[in-house]
This record gives C-alpha cells, sequence and structure tokens, in this order.
C-alpha cells in the first residue's frame, strides 16, 4: 500500500449549517461508542459563537475532512477536575462567556479515510489563530487518555501521562497534542465517563498565547507534568514559545 500524500487542498474556514450534517457523519464515525454532535448542539454552537467553530474543507471537492468546536470560559469560574460536561453545558456551550480569556477546545476531528495526513496540524493551527485574533490569553481542553483502557492494571492515568510526558509510551491523541505545543497541566478523572478507551480518564492541556498572557496566567500548573517535552523546536516554529 502506498503511503498517504500530505494534503495539498485543504483550507480552514468557518462551520456553516449546511456542514452540519458532514459533522455530525464524521462523528458517528470517530466516536460511535461515546456519540457525537446532534443537529441541535451544532445549531446552538453556531449561534452562540460563530468564530469558535471551523471545519477543514478539500477546497476541490468541497468534502468536510475534519472540524474543530471551541468556547470561551472564564477559568475561575470552574475547577481543573471539572468534566467535559461542566466545561460545554452538556455539549450546548451555553455557558460561552465573552468574558473569558480561555478559548476551551471542546472537541477536534479528522475524518478516519483521511487521519494521518497532517490535517489534525492545519486545525490546530487555525485554532492558535483564533485565539491570537481574539486577544485570549491561551486554549485549555480535556484530553483524552485514548489507549489509557490498555494499562489500567499497570498503573494510574498520572503515572500513563508522565510516561508520554517522557516519551516512554505514546497516546494517538495527547502525544500528537504535545507536539502542538500543549503543555499537560493536570489530570482529571471521569472527564467522559462513558469513554471506554480513556477509562474516563483526560489530561487538562494548556496552549499559551504569549502575546497577552501574564506570567499569573500560568499559575495552577501540576508541578509533576512541567517538563513537557525534550524536543527544541525549530526557531521560527508556531509552537516554538512553548517549549
Amino acid at each position: 500500500m502506498s503511503p498517504k500524500k500530505p494534503p495539498s487542498n485543504i483550507i480552514v474556514r468557518p462551520t456553516r449549517p449546511e456542514d452540519f450534517n458532514a459533522i455530525i457523519d464524521m462523528g458517528r464515525l470517530i466516536y460511535s461508542d461515546l456519540g457525537t454532535w446532534s443537529l441541535e448542539h451544532l445549531e446552538s454552537h453556531q449561534h452562540i459563537f460563530p468564530q469558535g467553530q471551523l471545519v477543514a474543507v478539500e477546497q476541490d471537492t468541497g468534502k468536510v475532512v475534519g472540524s474543530s468546536s471551541s468556547l470561551i470560559v472564564l477559568w475561575d469560574d470552574y475547577h481543573i477536575q471539572d468534566t467535559w460536561q461542566d466545561f460545554t453545558d452538556h455539549g450546548t456551550f451555553t455557558n460561552h462567556d465573552t468574558q473569558g480569556r480561555t478559548l476551551y477546545g471542546a472537541d477536534v476531528m479528522v475524518h478516519p479515510h483521511v487521519q494521518g495526513r497532517g490535517i489534525g496540524k492545519i486545525i490546530y493551527k487555525a485554532r492558535r489563530e483564533l485565539t491570537r485574533s481574539l486577544g485570549l490569553r491561551r486554549i485549555r481542553a480535556g484530553a483524552r487518555l485514548r489507549n489509557y483502557g490498555k494499562f489500567q492494571e499497570q498503573m494510574s492515568p498520572e503515572e500513563y501521562v508522565q510516561k508520554i510526558i517522557n516519551g516512554d509510551l505514546g497516546d494517538p491523541t495527547l502525544s500528537f497534542q504535545v507536539k502542538q505545543g500543549f503543555r499537560i497541566i493536570g489530570v482529571v478523572r471521569d472527564y467522559l465517563h462513558c469513554d471506554e478507551e480513556s477509562c474516563g480518564h483526560a489530561a487538562v492541556i494548556e496552549w499559551v498565547n504569549y502575546q497577552v498572557a501574564q506570567r499569573r496566567d500560568t499559575y495552577g500548573r501540576d508541578p509533576k507534568f512541567a517538563k513537557h517535552r525534550k524536543r527544541t523546536m525549530k526557531p521560527g516554529s508556531d509552537t516554538q514559545e512553548d517549549t
């Protein structure tokens, strides 16, 4: 089998109502056990915070091959151990707060047929650009520990995350996000209680917009996750500021 070619015709643009069915179908393929966005969810997102909803699209076909759903939160209103349901108001985004300075990443999806081709990187870059354009201090999200279920008898979720940080283990979701410049600032149990792959656990991740963030905006990180990666970023990299 020949290797998958990197995308050459992918653009990221704001989500439109005509994209909703494609997003729902993509979610069914990816999250068969967890469920996916409903039409009511997506309509709510679009009504409340249209700027935070993005899709990756093939320019020549118009096919939706990825998506990103986000809202703004006032972080002080939440606890780091809160669940996905808490941070998204059960997926409706009705808790979106224009007074907040944190973009909360509720979901990123890439269609299974094109995963591994760099589309996720394009989506994450667009989310960072959105954060900068809105003058927000950071992106935070819960990263599913997708492979943790295979190791639950051997180690705690905290130990699993530390092994990922040290490069001793790889996780399809968290390892990718670390490469995208995210720091791990904690571990939350029962983030997605119905997620069998992760046993419900997630890492709390953060990307800081140093154009506007201040030192106090990085307080509250769990120190045992401070050394988030060993590699040195290339000069001029989009995520160099987070090394």
